[in-house]
């Protein structure tokens, strides 16, 4: 963070590439629990922030359920640990009020980055009739941003398509281009595990499409067989045939699991700076061991 405090993230890509350095992001989820609050807050947060990342980012739930959670701990973030932090936002479920309500807010708190993201409704009420708001895609939520204050915004891409994309990834990716053009700076990946994937996105994006803000990959850290299958079936990304026969050699042995995946995020993100990423986007599951090991081994604490 700046002297004049939170810096915008797209004057962070910037600065970084003139630099020829990589921007290092960090995400955390609003905790559930005391016992999580005081993990994150009392652990997690002071381990991550003194690694030195240019930005963290915070998660918002569905329809909105952890809304003042989420600037609660971006404001931490900035307050206590002088990292440049950015909220998320989604716009499905809930009302052009609420969104106004929470950028208002987070204006206050001196947050100028926002991730703006579609969003999708709560689990635990897959039937819930969406407000009638004209807020209905991610674009739309960029154009309403930026008529209630100069934040930077990005936006979620997907190497492998979004999973409710049913007409494939060169759709989806001009679904993409289109959130671009209504002003995103910045472009945060979900999880991957293959870095073609990644490559074919950049690929397209930059070489047929002309886009010319940083595509950041989005790393996940493997932390245990049984939970890194449920995440990719969730979210639609793929887990490599020989990753999963070296997962399921591995099995429950969670110590052993989250041991392999720091060897193997390490090898992927070497791979993705050497080809040009513009930074390292960490999925930290609100734990510091596998992002802080990541960093250590690729020198960028």
């Amino acid at each position: 963070m700046s002297a004049q405090g939170p810096q915008p993230i797209r004057d962070i890509y910037a600065e970084k590439s003139t630099l020829g350095r990589p921007v290092i992001s960090i995400e955390f989820f609003p905790p559930k629990t005391p016992q999580g609050k005081t993990s994150l807050f009392e652990r997690v947060l002071p381990r991550l922030t003194a690694a030195g990342p240019d930005f963290c980012s915070v998660t918002y739930g569905a329809g909105g359920s952890t809304r003042d959670k989420t600037l609660e701990v971006v404001d931490r973030i900035q307050g206590q640990h002088g990292v440049t932090g950015m909220a998320h936002l989604t716009c499905i479920s809930s009302t052009r009020e609420e969104i106004k309500r929470y950028l208002k807010q987070a204006t206050t708190l001196g947050i100028r980055n926002i991730l703006a993201l579609r969003g999708d409704p709560p689990r635990e009420q897959p039937d819930l009739v969406e407000p009638n708001n004209g807020l209905d895609y991610s674009y739309q939520l960029i154009d309403f941003i930026k008529t209630q204050g100069d934040f930077s915004i990005g936006v979620a891409g997907f190497p492998e398509s979004h999973v409710a994309c049913t007409e494939g990834k060169h759709v989806d990716w001009q679904h993409l281009k289109n959130k671009i053009d209504h002003g995103a700076d910045f472009v945060l990946t979900q999880l991957f595990f293959d870095n073609a994937d990644y490559f074919e996105l950049v690929d397209y994006m930059t070489n047929t499409l002309g886009v010319t803000i940083p595509i950041t990959p989005g790393i996940l850290p493997i932390l245990s067989t049984a939970q890194i299958k449920r995440f990719t079936s969730l979210c639609g990304a793929t887990l490599p045939k020989v990753l999963v026969a070296q997962l399921n050699t591995l099995g429950d042995d969670d110590e052993a699991v989250t041991k392999f995946g720091i060897d193997f995020a390490t090898r992927q993100c070497e791979e993705l700076l050497r080809a040009g990423a513009p930074g390292l986007h960490l999925y930290s599951l609100n734990r510091s061991r596998s992002s802080l090991a990541i960093l250590r081994n690729l020198g960028l604490t």
